[in-house]
């Protein structure tokens, strides 16, 4: 008897930060339980897919990067797609959806998807189900939950479709499941277009976990009764057993005194409020895990200092450095001066132009990650990582940013994004190793449907990091493939040329912000952002103020490995006759200087 063949389609990602690439693996894990046969790829692996020949319907799932820009590993692709010598009917064949990922706090929101999508359809391409627009500024689950939740339904209407055009029997009621499975009106309510929307969206709709139905509680490989509320007397005698962890109670919450004296219990990191710490929960599948990892003693460990691509970055001395503000301002800016002399291809820069600069995670922080997961005494390990044979991820493949060869050390300090807010697929994982019941349970409660408003408040909105969710909840106690399946690619940090080469050949200039996040649950004191604290402490003591004299030579001057990234849409007018108007807030006036400076030095020689 012949073997059924099931129906198939196709999954392509561009990625910058691993967020896209995520969701599109969780598309393909999820298509096996509705019947479905898939196909991923990145938008760059061109020998995975065709879609010149593409008979089965796509999935885009793209994020936008920089000032607007497609990820590295989809801008050949975009460029591919922009050709004019493609034709109006190039892809007239091609049924397709697209999820794009943004944030509304930086311009040209979701451009890389809109970019896409626009193109597709000049080409001919038909969409088979509404475009989603996620907004990382206000939660990306907002939109991706629902959008998740409708794309099943849409995808087996228009594979029935595309059978029933192939057979040559297309049906009436066809025309009418391709219209219902275009649900405009509901997903363009959740496009979210500004904060007011979002607020709004987000306390009333009850959006459905990462990757999860309602019905998909079963699956998940916690016991039901993990699930359930347990009573006030239970928790508190499972937070005296945990022996020093009695003060994280999820029935024993924070007491709000308000002026009549009532006592007002409210909800916070550690404990939540009824209806959510009496209800039964529905959380996300665990995340099949797929990585072994051990650590090998050995005599002598290279100390590797800086990134290892090496090759393609350039090292280069701060030469200069400026405070752009006074010493009582609100924030506190900074003009740092690069001397690119001894590399040509940085001198070429123009302005408009970006250029990446690559930090290390902070070494306190690193520390403090080694002691809660107990490897502190082997951090100079080597680390040994491999795909597990019993692992059910489908496509799973070694990181391809961690080298071979490295310390554990080394690991934490440059390949991983140890400050990236924990996914909920993330916090579903530390569940499996969390000692104490009502850590666990509160552990499950932000991972899980009814808990994404507590998610938001207490998680995401204040950029909580691994390292302080273990601090908070100190009965977890992670695998270290657990880290490395969850925790994306420790990302370089971009900044805007805030100089021309014309009027300082040879220097490279570009001002930031010190980046302060304040004090809140789960982080007792204040940090300041990874790389301007990083860059701060390079060039302590206190930089000069505008108009006094350079910073002292007595001491050897820091460096820093840089890359650039050219930017062809971003230029001031060729003609500097030409008047032009720039707007940027706060430091995004940082490349309107360069503007001025190559204008007026090329008035100076006209």
């Amino acid at each position: 008897m012949p073997c059924e063949v099931k129906p198939r389609f196709v999954v392509l990602y561009g990625s910058q930060k691993g967020q896209a690439q995520s969701l599109a693996e969780g598309v393909v894990e999820l298509a096996e339980e509705h019947g479905l046969v898939t196909e991923l790829g990145c938008l760059d692996q061109y020998e995975k897919y065709n879609l010149e020949k593409e008979n089965a319907p796509v999935v885009f799932i793209v994020s936008t990067t920089g000032d607007g820009e497609p990820p590295d590993n989809a801008l050949q692709f975009v460029k591919c797609i922009k050709k004019k010598t493609l034709s109006s009917d190039h892809y007239k064949h091609l049924s397709y959806a697209l999820l794009a990922l943004g944030d509304t706090n930086y311009a040209n929101f979701c451009n890389c998807g809109k970019t896409i999508e626009k193109r597709l359809q000049e080409l001919g391409a038909k969409q088979f189900y509404a475009t989603g627009y996620a907004d990382d500024g206000v939660g990306l689950e907002i939109v991706v939950d629902p959008w998740l939740d409708g794309l099943w339904d849409a995808i087996k209407g228009a594979l029935s479709k595309m059978n029933s055009q192939r057979t040559g029997h297309l049906k009436e009621e066809s025309a009418e499941t391709q219209d219902s499975s275009l649900p405009d009106i509901q997903l363009s309510s959740l496009t979210i277009t500004d904060t007011q929307n979002c607020e709004s969206v987000s306390e009333s709709k009850e959006t459905v976990s990462k990757f999860a139905s309602p019905t998909s509680a079963s699956a998940t490989q916690t016991a039901a009764a993990d699930l359930r509320p347990a009573s006030p007397v239970v928790r508190l005698e499972l937070a005296s057993e945990a022996g020093g962890a009695a003060n994280v109670s999820t029935s024993g919450q924070e007491a709000q005194t308000v002026d009549d004296g009532h006592v007002t219990p409210v909800a916070t990191l550690t404990c939540s409020l009824p209806p959510l710490s009496e209800s039964f929960l529905n959380v996300p599948a665990l995340p099949p895990s797929y990585l072994e990892v051990s650590l090998q003693a050995v005599d002598t460990v290279e100390q590797l200092v800086g990134p290892l691509n090496k090759e393609t970055l350039h090292e280069v001395p701060i030469s200069n450095v400026v405070q752009m503000t006074r010493g009582d301002s609100v924030k506190t800016a900074l003009l740092l001066e690069l001397d690119i002399s001894a590399y040509p291809t940085m001198m070429a820069y123009q302005p408009g132009d970006s250029f990446d600069v690559f930090c290390p995670n902070r070494a306190t922080e690193v520390d403090d990650i080694l002691r809660k997961l107990g490897l502190h005494e082997k951090s100079n390990h080597r680390v040994h990582i491999s795909l597990r044979k019993d692992t059910k991820k489908k496509g799973a493949q070694l990181p391809l940013y961690i080298p071979q060869n490295i310390s554990l050390l080394f690991l934490l300090t440059w390949c991983l994004e140890i400050r990236s807010v924990p996914k909920k697929a993330f916090l579903r994982a530390l569940v499996e190793h969390t000692k104490d019941g009502v850590q666990k349970r509160r552990l499950q409660e932000l991972c899980s449907k009814q808990g994404a408003t507590d998610y938001n408040r207490f998680v995401r909105d204040p950029s909580l990091s691994l390292g302080e969710l273990l601090t908070t909840f100190p009965s977890c106690s992670p695998p270290l493939s657990i880290l490395i399946e969850h925790l994306p690619k420790l990302q370089p940090r971009p900044y805007s040329a805030a100089s021309s080469c014309l009027r300082h050949p040879g220097k490279l200039h570009f001002v930031f912000n010190i980046v302060e996040f304040p004090a809140c649950p789960g982080r007792p004191a204040g940090r300041r952002g990874l790389c301007t604290s990083w860059l701060f402490d390079l060039i302590n003591p206190v930089p000069v103020y505008p108009g006094n004299a350079e910073s002292s030579g007595a001491t050897a001057q820091p460096k820093i490995h840089v890359q650039l990234r050219s930017n062809c849409t971003f230029r001031p007018p060729s003609d500097p006759s030409v008047p032009f108007v720039m707007v940027g807030p706060g430091t995004g006036v940082a490349p309107f200087i360069g503007f001025l400076q190559q204008s007026f030095h090329l008035l100076l020689i006209i």
